[in-house]
């Protein structure tokens, strides 16, 4: 009886949440409707909300992540379930776990104060000067050399995801059975041969999900995101260096401020666009989760 208390419980909160943010929402919803979604203006004096640069920022940002984040991940946990020195095993991955454990505050005052200068100095200007003239490239990395932007926060998005991400992942790569392994070694496999052909399709389903928790924890992130992305309302150009801003940024910038009105209103509704783009994404994560369990099922 608890438990069926606590199970719906949890299911009344999300319910509430999903209401209070319609009722709150509900005047940027009259006045602005689904063109909120597209509409890159974003202007308090005039009263004048959309939500597009929010919300390029915040999937471009997650986006740069995951692809940074899922190969560094992965070749973490192969080196801790299959290449590492048991002397090392231990230690490596209490280190990694440990970096989860670091505020996000930390992360965005270190990448504004030492990350964003390195990166300005050592990459952006040494690709303008390369990509100068060049039609489609030079674009992708204009912009006044300081650092902060999309990119920015893209790379520090990864360097927070990536200990959740390869937890998992090395967790599910030592539930595979020792004899399947040893199997494969004892026919000459290589070790790259193991893990695609043996670990990869016996833990698919558990890495899939270790990507999905680690784009979760990306679409949320605030701080460090707010510090290094340059909270930047307009898309001026597709560069990665280009100041811009995500949902989780406005809101934490402007929500304190913001008056009663239009003005809230769109920041909700800004949040309930955040919450309908991660009910998406678990949405779909399940669904290729149970994809991925009805092929097992098929093959066995």
């Amino acid at each position: 009886m608890l438990a069926q208390g606590a199970a719906w419980l949890t299911l009344s909160l999300l319910v509430g949440i999903i209401i209070s943010l319609l009722i709150g929402a509900a005047p940027a919803i009259k006045q602005f409707g689904l063109g909120f979604l597209w509409s890159s203006e974003w202007d308090p004096v005039k009263e004048n909300f959309g939500g597009l640069v929010m919300i390029y920022g915040t999937l471009m940002t997650s986006f740069i992540a995951l692809l940074i984040a899922v190969p560094v991940s992965f070749g973490i946990a192969i080196f801790l379930t299959e290449m590492s020195p048991g002397w090392l095993k231990r230690p490596l991955g209490i280190a990694i776990e440990l970096l989860a454990a670091v505020p996000s505050i930390v992360y965005g005052m270190w990448g504004l104060l030492v990350f964003s200068p390195i990166l300005a100095t050592y990459v952006q200007q040494p690709l303008q000067a390369v990509f100068k003239g060049v039609p489609v490239l030079g674009a992708f990395v204009s912009g006044a050399p300081v650092g902060i932007g999309l990119l920015s926060a893209g790379i520090i998005l990864a360097i927070m995801v990536i200990p959740f991400i390869a937890s998992v992942m090395r967790d599910v790569f030592e539930v595979t059975p020792p004899m399947l392994k040893e199997s494969a070694y004892g026919l000459g496999a290589t070790t790259w041969e193991v893990v695609s052909g043996v670990v990869l399709p016996y833990t698919k389903s558990g890495v899939v999900g270790g990507i999905m928790l680690g784009l979760g924890r990306a679409l949320g992130e605030t701080m460090a995101v707010t510090f290094v992305i340059g909270n930047f309302n307009q898309l001026n150009s597709l560069s990665l260096f280009e100041a811009a801003n995500s949902i989780t940024s406005a809101l934490a910038n402007e929500f304190a401020e913001a008056g009663e009105g239009l003005h809230q209103a769109s920041l909700i509704y800004l949040g309930l666009v955040l919450f309908f783009i991660t009910f998406v994404v678990l949405a779909l994560s399940k669904l290729l989760l149970s994809q991925l369990r009805k092929g097992e099922g098929t093959s066995a």
